[in-house]
């Protein structure tokens, strides 16, 4: 049985109906998604503080875009693979110190700054560290992909090692380090971002979840990251063999749309489930602190969930292949933000 269910999905056909039917009700850990967040509003009304979304075709690459960069699948799972042996990485655990030492390794000869910082959770103190990497362009912005690194710490007494859930994203992302190593940025700055803290320490709540995250888009608010933060791509659980993205509604729609309309052009899209609802991530703290937002997930690992947050979430229910798919998405997503 799953200990924690952190994040969940709310059909849209279901949400429509109950929408119809009940009042607004939320579980602790989504919101019912009663439209289309892609839809366009129905008021026409606007003030002059809205400013009208990009529209994504705009981000369509024209003949004369630079080609996307190219990323090894194989390359990001022999990673994962490396990673998790490290063992369980939850807050306070010699897994974790070790997880933190592998990936500043691993990001040697880039720009690294490390946001450490002290928090009081639901479960005591603990100390976290975001690691950032920063990869300067050309351009003045900044485009920003994130996943988490630490482990289920409820889960501390079991062999749980999050081989897709904060493995995956690990592998990935310190592929794409390698290769903006050899490749700087000709557009806008690359930053990737390690958040810590992401895992509830007792049971997901607003209070409970997502400590990195916030300490970081605070600070990001404060000193003015925020404002030239272009997009924000959070890669989450992106490992699943069966790999299918959810139309996730707490993402900004115009950068979700940019986001498939990539995978379309890569002829990718079964890979994009029309499964619609509102997940809680690391993207959430960064959304409200006014960065468009997409959350990279696929919620349905195993049928019906049954590896996520269990000691089944190992190596083998993943693939290099998932990996690649997503590395390509995400590749070809920051060529199309890069033509404005």
């Amino acid at each position: 049985m799953i200990s924690e269910l952190r994040r969940s999905v709310v059909p849209f056909l279901l949400a429509a109906v109950m929408a119809a039917t009940l009042p607004a009700v939320a579980c602790r850990q989504s919101h019912p998604a009663a439209a289309d967040a892609s839809a366009p509003a129905q008021s026409n009304v606007q003030t002059a503080a809205q400013r009208p979304e990009p529209r994504p075709e705009d981000f369509d690459p024209t003949p004369a875009t630079p080609p996307a960069m190219k990323l090894s699948g194989e390359k990001a799972f022999a990673t994962l693979k490396e990673f998790v042996a490290l063992g369980p990485r939850y807050l306070g655990s010699p897994g974790h110190a070790k997880a933190e030492q592998y990936i500043l390794a691993h990001l040697e000869g880039a720009q690294v700054e490390q946001d450490q910082f002290k928090v009081q959770t639901a479960a005591g103190p603990f100390a976290m560290n975001n690691i950032i990497a920063k990869f300067p362009g050309k351009k003045d912005g900044i485009l920003v992909l994130a996943g988490h690194y630490d482990t289920n710490l409820p889960l501390k007494d079991t062999t749980f090692i999050g081989a897709n859930d904060g493995g995956s994203d690990v592998g990935l992302l310190l592929e794409f380090a390698a290769q903006l190593r050899q490749h700087p940025p000709e557009g806008y700055s690359v930053w990737l971002v390690f958040t810590d803290g992401e895992e509830a320490t007792i049971t997901w709540t607003d209070a409970d979840s997502v400590y990195g995250a916030k300490h970081l888009a605070q600070r990001w608010q404060q000193d003015g990251t925020a404002q030239r933060v272009k997009a924000f791509l959070l890669l989450d659980m992106i490992g699943d063999r069966d790999l299918h993205f959810e139309h996730e509604a707490n993402s900004t729609p115009w950068l979700y749309q940019v986001v498939r309309r990539a995978g379309q052009r890569l002829h990718l899209e079964s890979h994009f489930s029309d499964r619609y609802g509102a997940i809680e991530d690391d993207h959430l703290p960064f959304r409200n602190a006014g960065i468009p937002v997409v959350d990279l997930i696929d919620l349905d690992y195993g049928f019906d969930n049954l590896y996520h947050h269990t000691t089944q979430d190992t190596p083998d229910k993943c693939s290099a292949q998932s990996l690649q798919i997503t590395a390509d998405v995400v590749a070809e997503t920051l060529r199309a933000l890069n033509t404005r």
